[in-house]
């Protein structure tokens, strides 16, 4: 079977590994969250201290993201993504070598240099990969891998595996799924057609000419939006619950853990979605829903099943339209050849801003104006984003097929490669 053509085993395998894969990022990123309480008392660090490292890393996710999508375009989606995922699983590893606050940055700044590079390769390797009909779905279920085992399972794993080895063991053994899976990537993953033609010249491989498409930069636009509600809830919420609602720690694990199962879902169950009502109305919707429910959120008490509740909805609206803006909007609005440098850029600028500057501005609202005003700001990104979507052009192929026999100018803007 030739890389081009359509091979429906192939596919499911892909992505399969590559959602495996996409999954480990995202344990190998937040595990280190449950482990910062052990990890504080022995290396002596701040809470600012712990801030920092989580900053580092996506500071350099972000940056990296954006510079190594282009690289993959050129050279091919093998030759990144296996590199990618042995390197941020051999670092995962030595994380628990960390003597000090230096060295334990250093380890997550080149984590997230790995990271970065594996995150738009893998969704460009799932769209080569993918069936148009399917690209939605495909790229979604990729995604979520993040929200389960980042978000959802990793406090669970790190805090049982606690019970038995101390949290420098648990970074070396959560290391070892990561090695099995690059090795099963090498046999698997094939390189499309369109990287080679990219690498000889056919395409030209610049930002410039991967800006000029609209989507892309109204894409940047939303995912900012989102991810500044995925990463403040993620970074204070647990001190919302327990500072303002005075929930115990265990009520707000509980709680907490709605961001990774609602997320999980929402991450294929939106961009899914989207390949039946189209990426614009889903977005739009993803962005409604969002807002409402933090505004039914805002308003209750310290219950933790209806907090749990709301809270996976929000998860399920907000998660989604990440998978939703950084896969199937970028990638149809990418140039022929140019899928994971849209990708990279697309997903550098959120990182950069929902990873980076929005935890730090809640962190100014929760100081200057209270911790129980921190949702406001997650509120008020996603009321943007409505607006933001609306700009986008619908490039869904369903709703494009369809609108196409009735009025062939409806179907004229920007066409899915």
């Amino acid at each position: 079977m030739k890389a081009n053509e359509r091979d429906t085993s192939y596919e499911w395998k892909a992505v399969t590994l590559l959602a495996l894969g996409f999954g480990l990022v995202g344990l190998d990123r937040w595990l280190i969250a449950p482990l910062f309480p052990s990890i504080m008392k022995d290396l002596n660090l701040t809470a600012q201290d712990v801030g920092n490292c989580i900053g580092m890393l996506g500071l350099s996710w972000g940056v990296f993201a954006a510079l190594t999508g282009g690289i993959s375009d050129k050279v091919g989606r093998r030759k990144v993504l296996i590199p990618a995922i042995i390197a941020f699983s051999l670092l995962s590893g030595v994380s628990g070598l960390a003597g000090g606050l230096f060295s334990l940055i250093a380890i997550r700044g080149l984590m997230g240099v790995a990271e970065g590079s594996f995150c738009p390769t893998s969704f460009a390797a799932t769209d080569d990969a993918s069936h148009p009909r399917r690209r939605g779905l495909n790229l979604g279920l990729q995604q979520s891998g993040f929200a389960l085992f980042g978000l959802a399972l990793a406090p669970i794993i790190a805090t049982q595996l606690l019970n038995y080895v101390t949290w420098r063991w648990v970074f070396a053994l959560v290391a070892v799924p990561g090695l099995i899976l690059g090795l099963m990537m090498f046999y698997v993953i094939r390189e499309p057609k369109v990287t080679h033609r990219v690498a000889s010249g056919h395409t030209p491989a610049s930002l410039g000419h991967v800006l000029k498409s609209r989507n892309i930069v109204v894409a940047m636009g939303a995912l900012c939006c989102a991810m500044t509600g995925v990463f403040v809830l993620g970074a204070l919420l647990p001190l919302y619950l327990t500072q303002y609602l005075s929930l115990d720690t265990q009520r707000m694990g509980l709680v907490v853990s709605a961001i990774g199962f609602g997320g999980f879902l929402g991450q294929f169950g939106l961009p899914g979605l989207s390949d039946i009502v189209g990426r614009r109305t889903a977005s739009i919707v993803g962005f409604a829903g969002t807002a409402v429910m933090l505004y039914i959120f805002r308003g209750l008490g310290p219950q933790a099943v209806p907090l749990f509740a709301v809270l996976f909805v929000a998860s399920f609206f907000t998660l989604g339209l990440v998978s939703l803006l950084s896969g199937p909007v970028a990638t149809e609005a990418a140039p022929v050849g140019l899928v994971s440098t849209s990708i990279g850029v697309v997903v550098g600028v959120g990182e950069i801003f929902g990873g980076g500057i929005a935890p730090a501005l809640g962190g100014y609202v929760a100081t200057h104006f209270g911790i129980q005003n921190i949702l406001w700001l997650p509120m008020v990104a996603v009321v943007l984003g409505i607006a933001v979507s609306m700009l986008l052009k619908e490039t869904a192929p369903a709703i494009l097929a369809r609108r196409a026999p009735l009025s062939p100018e409806l179907a004229a803007g920007e066409q899915p490669r």
